[in-house]
């Protein structure tokens, strides 16, 4: 059985975390916080075009954090000329569900009250974060919520290995190891999200009809790949704008920990003209 010690993993990620001079250069970044929740605001240009992203980190739930992903930020920011809110939510297993989802939720909320449109942008646990926010507004009737974006996304936290053949194509070699799969998410689900309930694995949600538009990013040798591309055929199905952009040769996380290289950069173009 994997052993993990989140203080241990966490504290290797913060590790590797480029130094601040190393970093790419926006016009400016604020530490903040919305509606009590820490954010980390990046502004690419001093007027930012319309519409503002919110980000949504990955981590299986418990790890990431502000730091972690500052650069996946910060190119979301100069590619596509808006500003991004980055969300220091709550994590497992501190943070019982549904902490973190709350917390994100409110800065959806707070960034929308201010009279700004939201398209929601996640990775991995993030993009299932940014799923489950953009139903949630649906059903609470907010406008606003323009775009959803959602890189090799963990939608559903059933990790049967005979669900999707990318569980078993690419279960071992490949970074991210199916058998990880449990281990990793069990901070979450021992937290009290149920699997089977659709805000905790987005794909069982029963109606997608009136979400907004979607670009999935998914990754070949990714285990993840074939729920994140599901979701997407079902959400055209339900009368959904949805695009998926499968990368080859790419493994989960790529955006995070190889986004640099010139195959798999072109990510932030994708997205800028996702958003348009």
């Amino acid at each position: 059985m994997l052993t993990i010690d989140p203080a241990v993993l966490r504290a290797d990620e913060e590790a590797h975390v480029a130094p601040h001079e190393d970093r790419l250069p926006v016009h400016a970044v604020q530490d903040t916080a919305y509606a009590g929740v820490p954010v980390r605001v990046y502004l690419p240009v001093p007027e930012p075009a319309d519409g503002v992203i919110v980000y949504v980190h990955g981590g299986a739930f418990f790890l990431g954090s502000l730091e972690t992903h500052d650069h996946v930020a910060r190119e979301l920011a100069v590619a596509t000329g808006r500003t991004v809110v980055s969300v220091g939510y709550r994590r497992a297993p501190e943070a019982a569900y549904p902490a973190g989802l709350d917390d994100c939720y409110a800065v959806v909320r707070h960034v929308l009250g201010a009279g700004d449109t939201v398209a929601l942008v996640g990775d991995s646990s993030g993009g299932n974060f940014v799923a489950t926010l953009a139903a949630m507004a649906h059903d609470d009737g907010l406008g606003g919520v323009t775009h959803q974006v959602l890189l090799y996304p963990s939608l559903d936290l059933d990790f049967d290995e005979d669900r999707y053949p990318s569980l078993r194509e690419n279960a071992v070699g490949h970074g991210l190891e199916t058998a990880a799969l449990k281990p990793f998410n069990a901070f979450y689900v021992d937290s009290g999200a149920d699997p089977a309930d659709p805000r905790v694995s987005p794909i069982k949600r029963a109606d997608l009809s009136g979400l907004p538009p979607a670009l999935v990013v998914t990754a070949e040798l990714d285990p993840l790949r074939d729920e994140g591309e599901l979701y997407a055929a079902r959400l055209r199905e339900a009368g959904v704008h949805a695009t998926v952009s499968r990368y080859a040769g790419a493994g989960h996380g790529f955006v995070q920990h190889q986004g640099s290289l010139p195959e798999f950069h072109r990510v932030y173009d994708e997205i800028a003209g996702f958003l348009g």
